[in-house]
């Protein structure tokens, strides 16, 4: 019996996927990089199914490639030659939502916008919210520990993951972490597989905590200004000066044309850079309108606070249709650096001289508050590779980052994209013990391997 016939027979009808066609749909995520020929694809319904995929591929050494919904943007779900892809959107379940204690336990599948839903009807919410949160899955979230548009209030996804139900590569089922708000015992194993882009086990149920809905609508303001680096300065004395906002989020110009040139936004021809931040504190006109004062001090050439939540939805709107406006330019390079907050500036102007240097065009829009820049480098339809003067862009915006003491990525995850900077992040005995816990976890090495360390 061929492998894969084995593969077929121990799981029920219609879970494995051989047509090469519709294998290369699950095949790749939202990035350029070009998939392998994976062997098939499973439709996982349950964890029943993951486990006999997992003890399958123990059994015959073949690798396995983790999904969900395929929005990943650094190459972390692509898959390679032989491997099989593990779909887990199938498993979109909410099996428990307890408002008394404040937790959801749900399934990878489940859509993050859908869960906030739910929770919304008892007066609760799911606090991660990345840009892609309508149609990104948890699973997906965990496996990057996803950010979001919140998150400098929140925090990201691990700050909300309190347990997890993990299938390990040999099948064995491990449960972490808890139910409470609180919990010391053992090491942090719930935190360790939160990030991990699936590379140690493969995560089928998540206990999540849930927080309190805002008494009041949230408070929301637009401010646009004549440099980006202006805009910077702003979001670095609001943050100094304690006024906490629940979102902070910055469009530079090149992204704010190319959402004009989708819808029309009306762009003046002096604004070089926006600033959207939003305060749900019960004082949150107030903490507004501080903010406002404060842009205005740092070089605001106009501020707008909306005054309905219909305004305020569509201006929250405009930032989360940034990356599909990028994505009508081209071919697009995301990259996800970080940088502590008071060198936000000089971390803006890094990526303006990279992009003028190459001559590359570059569209930038950042969780501000967090010091998260989301550099969009965008180059030809149809190129397979960024040509030179991207990576060489690219390179130059790395460097500095971590030279102003930053990070590769906050919420992308390393995937593939980005294993050509960790040697300038990670030190040779930090990247020894990550491979000696990966060794631990998966010591034939087929969970997603060459993906993230």
């Amino acid at each position: 019996m061929r492998p894969i016939d084995a593969l077929m027979s121990s799981l029920p009808d219609g879970r494995v996927v051989t047509d090469p066609d519709v294998i290369d749909s699950y095949a790749r995520d939202r990035t350029f990089v070009e998939p392998g020929r994976p062997l098939a694809a499973v439709l996982a319904a349950s964890r029943d199914d993951v486990v006999a995929t997992l003890r399958w591929a123990s059994e015959h050494r073949v690798p396995v490639v983790p999904r969900g919904a395929g929005t990943g943007l650094a190459g972390g779900a692509t898959a390679g030659d032989g491997a099989v892809v593990l779909s887990l959107a199938r498993m979109d379940a909410i099996r428990e939502l307890s408002p008394a204690d404040e937790i959801a336990v749900v399934e990878p599948g489940v859509i993050t916008a859908d869960l906030d839903r739910a929770a919304r009807k008892h007066g609760l919410m799911y606090a991660p919210d990345p840009s892609s949160y309508e149609i990104s899955t948890i699973g997906g979230n965990l496996a990057t520990n996803a950010g979001g548009l919140r998150c400098v209030k929140y925090g990201v996804t691990r700050d909300s993951a309190l347990g997890l139900e993990v299938v390990l590569a040999d099948g064995r089922i491990l449960n972490t972490g808890r139910r409470t708000m609180k919990g010391v015992t053992g090491y942090d194993l719930t935190g360790l597989f939160v990030g991990s882009e699936g590379t140690l086990g493969v995560i089928t149920a998540a206990t999540v905590r849930l927080r309190p809905v805002p008494a009041a609508a949230p408070a929301t303001f637009a401010a646009e200004f004549g440099s980006l680096r202006d805009a910077g300065a702003a979001v670095s004395a609001i943050m100094a000066a304690g006024c906490q906002p629940s979102l902070m989020e910055l469009l530079d110009r090149a992204t704010l044309e190319a959402i004009d040139d989708w819808r029309n936004i009306g762009l003046e021809a002096g604004t070089m850079a926006m600033l959207i931040g939003q305060s749900d504190a019960s004082d949150g006109q107030a903490a507004v309108a501080r903010m406002e004062r404060l842009c205005l001090d740092n070089g605001a050439t106009f501020v707008a606070v909306s005054s309905s939540p219909q305004e305020t939805e569509e201006l929250i709107g405009l930032r989360r249709m940034a990356y599909q406006a990028k994505e009508r330019l081209g071919a697009c390079l995301v990259e996800d650096v970080c940088v502590p907050r008071s060198v936000l500036p000089d971390m803006i102007g890094a990526i303006e001289a990279a992009a003028a240097r190459h001559g590359v065009r570059i569209c930038t829009v950042a969780h501000a508050g967090d010091g998260n820049l989301h550099p969009v480098f965008v180059f030809e339809h149809g190129t397979s590779e960024p040509p030179p003067e991207v990576w060489a862009a690219a390179d130059e915006v790395f460097a500095r980052a971590l030279k102003l003491g930053g990070t590769l990525t906050g919420e992308h995850g390393v995937g593939v994209l980005k294993r050509r900077w960790l040697d300038l992040e990670t030190s040779p005995v930090a990247r020894e013990v990550q491979h000696g816990i990966k060794a631990v976890f998966d010591p034939l090495d087929i969970l997603n391997p060459g993906k993230a360390i």
